[in-house]
């Protein structure tokens, strides 16, 4: 698992610099100021949470077997997809409908932060 994770964390990482190059140099000027900070904030998330999925795939080389680091993980990548997919779309589109699944991804950031709390904890005792 912490393989599939340090590639998945990688390639976010990858497509975050990379999205986040296009809005700041393509999209400026192109679609107003509510539009673009909403791609920011997309661009933003996808970053702060695929660092987190990194320290996930870190923490499962030591714990392999860990089902709570797993759940972390795709939990991360699930709220990656949705949150930040959702706003891409949103802005890409200009569909708001894309806007009611954001929410689901922001759970989804919560709850993986959840799981890797209740990991450490476990590991604190």
């Amino acid at each position: 698992m912490a393989n599939r994770f340090l590639t998945l964390a990688a390639l976010c990482l990858f497509l975050a610099v990379g999205l986040g190059a296009f809005g700041a140099h393509g999209l400026r000027g192109r679609i107003d100021e509510a539009a673009l900070a909403v791609y920011q904030t997309a661009v933003q998330y996808q970053f702060w949470h695929g660092l987190g999925l990194a320290l996930v795939a870190i923490l499962s080389r030591h714990d392999p077997g860990s089902r709570l680091l797993c759940w972390s993980g795709w939990l991360l990548v699930a709220g990656i997809a949705l949150f930040s997919g959702s706003l891409y779309l949103l802005v890409a589109s200009g569909a708001r409908g894309f806007g009611a699944v954001t929410p689901v991804g922001g759970l989804s950031f919560l709850a993986a932060w959840l799981v890797l709390v209740v990991y450490a904890w476990r590991r604190w005792k």
